[in-house]
């Protein structure tokens, strides 16, 4: 499945792992300031601001996996299967579809305070792309720099909760995530003290024991707390370096590999790539599964008032650089 996480440094940092069995050929997406987004049930959107992330094209279409604005604001959707309910539409409320969700809040808005408001108006329909594509079942965590929120659509309407761990993986519902961490509370990245009985003589023996119990499993209740446990005590230093390495380093304590998650025999779920976006910035870093050399894109190298899609494939080979060239 997937984790979602932010950072911040000097710079604010958004990102996530997309964890699956196989790739749609995502490609890094620019959607340029004029490109129309033209909505199912709400018109058109002809301008708007830019938006750089991953996306399958499809039909011209840029469907986000994970994506921010030009004004720092970033959005990521997540699998949430047999939790997502989308609704038939109403005529009071912003009909929108999952896959327009992303567009239609990072079009519109520059802060997560104008996505709530926007939110409070949202009624996610059940509409598909195509009829080779249905709905996705998704929930979605929104942040910028202040404020980080989850999105959830479920059979009691579209929830949004304030979130504070600034992660989000998949299942179950994000209130029982946030439940779970109550287990933990006793993780530390200190040595830990001997609180057992002052009768024996405990100690510890290696570093590291003030995490012990910390969930080493792929399961995505154990990504969340690991993920909340390694952002939460992360230190890095203010560069764009030390921070997008620090953030990689976040994302790599989820990390799927190659065999480890059967998803049926001789198929395996890995992490076909992990992004991170300097939200400030609108620079888009991404590794691949075959390929741990950090590859940026720049939305702001581009000609944003434009109209046509600009793309560029991910890179998925190996990148080794020799030392001792001859």
């Amino acid at each position: 499945m997937c984790t979602a996480a932010i950072y911040k440094t000097k710079d604010f940092y958004f990102g996530r792992t997309l964890d699956y069995d196989c790739s749609y050929g995502e490609q890094i997406t620019i959607t340029p300031r004029f490109y129309p987004f033209h909505f199912r049930a709400m018109g058109s959107m002809k301008s708007h601001y830019a938006i750089i992330g991953m996306a399958h094209v499809a039909g011209g279409y840029p469907l986000y996996y994970d994506a921010v604005n030009e004004k720092g604001l970033g959005m990521a959707g997540l699998n949430f299967v047999g939790n997502a309910d989308y609704k038939e539409s109403a005529a009071d409320k912003d009909n929108v579809a999952s896959f327009e969700c992303i567009p239609w809040i990072l079009g519109q808005c520059a802060s997560v305070k104008e996505a709530e408001v926007l939110l409070e108006k949202i009624n996610l329909v059940n509409v598909p792309f195509s009829k080779e594509m249905p709905p996705a079942e998704l929930h979605w965590i929104i942040a910028d720099r202040d404020k980080c929120i989850t999105v959830e659509a479920v059979k009691t309407g579209v929830k949004v909760y304030p979130n504070p761990a600034g992660v989000l993986t998949n299942n179950p519902p994000f209130p029982e995530q946030m439940f779970q961490l109550n287990n933990y509370m006793h993780l530390s990245p200190k040595p830990p003290k001997n609180l057992f009985s002052d009768q024996l003589p405990l100690r510890a023996y290696g570093r590291g024991m003030g995490a012990l119990g910390l969930p080493g499993d792929l399961s995505s209740e154990s990504r969340f707390v690991r993920a909340a446990f390694v952002r939460l005590n992360s230190v890095s230093g203010n560069t764009e370096s030390e921070s997008i390495s620090q953030f990689f380093h976040i994302l790599d304590s989820v990390a799927q590999q190659r065999g480890c998650c059967e998803v049926e025999e001789g198929n395996y779920e890995i992490t076909i790539y992990t992004s991170c976006c300097n939200a400030d910035k609108g620079i888009y870093y991404y590794t691949t599964y075959e390929n741990h050399q950090i590859t940026a894109v720049d939305m702001h190298r581009e000609e944003l008032d434009s109209a046509a899609l600009i793309t560029y494939p991910l890179i998925l080979g190996q990148q080794i650089r020799i030392q001792n060239k001859t």
